[in-house]
This record gives C-alpha cells, sequence and structure tokens, in this order.
C-alpha cells in the first residue's frame, strides 16, 4: 500500500514524475497519524538481485534475520523535525486534500539496525513529483537521518536490503512531461553510512508522431 501518490514497484517516468497525471488518492492509506497523515507501504522486494559485494567495504550487508517493524511514526513531523531537510522542502510540505500529505513511507532493514528503517519520500501534490528522498536509522530511541536526495525528480526504494534511488534525466529542450532519461542508484549500508554500488543509466525512447497511414496499393 503505498502514500498518497500511488505508483508502481519502479518509480521511473510515471512513478517518479507523474507528470500531467492527477494525483492518484488510494483508498486506504496503511499509516495514517492524527494531525498529519503519511502514506506508507511494506518493505520493498522486488528485482534482480545483486551477487558482488561492495569492494574495499569494511562491513557487510545488513543481515537477513528480520527487524522490528517500528510503531507508527509521523513521517511529516519526522521530515519537518529534521536539521538535515531543506528548508524549502519543509516549507513546501503541506496537505494536498484535507490532512492527507504528499509523502511515500517504506519500512525495511538497510542498516542491520534492531529495528526497520524508515524511508520517506516528499513529492508534490499537482503533479507527484519526488523532491526528497530520506533514510531515517533508529538510533538510541530516536531517528537519526542517514541519506538524503534532493535533486528533483528523485525517489528512493529498498530493493533486496540495498536502497535504490532513480533521478530522472532533462536534456536542452525536453518539456517536463517527457525527460531524456534516468540514472538508477544503488546504494548499500557500509562502515556506519550508504555508498555507492551500482549505477545504471536508462534513455527513453521518442515516440514517434502521427503520420498518415498510406493506402494500401489496389
Amino acid at each position: 500500500m503505498r502514500g498518497l501518490t500511488g505508483g508502481g514497484s519502479a518509480r521511473t517516468r510515471s512513478g517518479v514524475q507523474a507528470v500531467g497525471t492527477a494525483l492518484a488518492v488510494p483508498t486506504a492509506l496503511a499509516l495514517l497519524v492524527s494531525g498529519c497523515g503519511a502514506g506508507g507501504t511494506g518493505a520493498r522486494d522486488e528485482g534482480p538481485a545483486h551477487a558482488d559485494s561492495v569492494a574495499g567495504a569494511a562491513a557487510a550487508s545488513p543481515s537477513a534475520a528480520p527487524s522490528r517493524t517500528p510503531d507508527a511514526v509521523n513521517a511529516v513531523r519526522l521530515v519537518k523535525d529534521d536539521p538535515e531537510v531543506a528548508p524549502e522542502v519543509k516549507r513546501d510540505l503541506k496537505p494536498c486534500v484535507a490532512d492527507e500529505y504528499p509523502v511515500d513511507v517504506s519500512y525495511g532493514n538497510l542498516t542491520g539496525g534492531s529495528a526497520d528503517d524508515i524511508v520517506v519520500n516528499v513529492l508534490t501534490c499537482g503533479d507527484a513529483v519526488g523532491v526528497g528522498s530520506y533514510v531515517y536509522r533508529e538510533q538510541d530511541g530516536s531517528y537519526k537521518n542517514v541519506f538524503k536526495a534532493e535533486e528533483p525528480p528523485v525517489y528512493a526504494e529498498i530493493d533486496r536490503g540495498d536502497l535504490v534511488v532513480t533521478k530522472q534525466v532533462y536534456e536542452r529542450g525536453d518539456p517536463v512531461s517527457s525527460p531524456s532519461g534516468e540514472n538508477v542508484i544503488t546504494y548499500r549500508w557500509a562502515s556506519g553510512r550508504f555508498a555507492e554500488k551500482y549505477r545504471t543509466h536508462n534513455d527513453y525512447g521518442k515516440v514517434a508522431g502521427d503520420s498518415a497511414t498510406p493506402v494500401p496499393a489496389s
């Protein structure tokens, strides 16, 4: 179940950006805190498995043992109280409908802690563009920001214990609704921080304009 914006497992052209479409309101919210709504999903577990290890990493990937899922967390308050979050992101984080905020929340074991980590994506209301992605790790009874990406359009997901961040790429002349491609960056927790493990670039195909249908030969 997702937050206010909905979307699929790979938040690429239609998920991260979702420009030109109306903001979809899901039939139910997995996480709703009184006074501040926050959408939530379970930990992601799709996509190809990555077999090789981080070169030079001093610590292994997080344990596969299940960790404790945190109690309901007010993701909106978490972002607004976070000194690491850009002031403009906090300023623009307002309810879209009633008390429902444009945030997606995922829980999963990214850092090997005793409790699941929290991934929060902040989006725009009108077109669901990702403006900020953050990872919070439980530490001494509170949550600490251990990752942020604030170059829109951006979206972060959990994939088999890895953090996968998708950033769309625009070339000169690209309309907002049609980026030229995307960068997909995979991070893994090592030595107390997220280290880049993979980086791929995908170019979007250009849809040909309408053309006249040829007349069949007689």
